[in-house]
């Protein structure tokens, strides 16, 4: 039998290749349906679901990465914000200094 390479549109499944053997000696053609690998013959609805899993895959990537990015901005503020704490208790320290001085001074101006 040889194999010629017309492809026809009669195959089971619209997705898996049929090819016409004719025998040398018979005009008759004879259809067949060529097997795929396992990998190729996914159906659509297995391909769908697959994709579905692929975007969730990246969606969850970039929500993680998204997540680790606010959780250093929140630290990085956070920390601005302790700094800011110091630096105005320092200064709130330093004022009610200045205020028992001119207290003081006031205080013994009056006596």
């Amino acid at each position: 039998m040889a194999v010629t390479g017309d492809e026809t549109e009669s195959a089971a499944t619209g997705d898996i290749p049929a090819y016409q053997l004719r025998s040398p000696n018979s005009g008759l053609a004879q259809s067949i349906v060529m097997a795929a690998s396992p990998g190729s013959m996914q159906n659509p609805t297995s391909q769908h679901a697959e994709e579905i899993t692929r975007k969730r895959e990246v969606r969850l990537m970039k929500n993680r990465e998204a997540a680790r990015e606010c959780r250093r901005k929140k630290k990085e503020y956070v920390k601005c914000l302790e700094n800011r704490v110091a630096v105005l208790e320092n200064q709130n320290k330093t004022l009610i200094e200045e205020l028992k001085a001119l207290k003081d001074i006031y205080c013994h101006k009056a006596e």
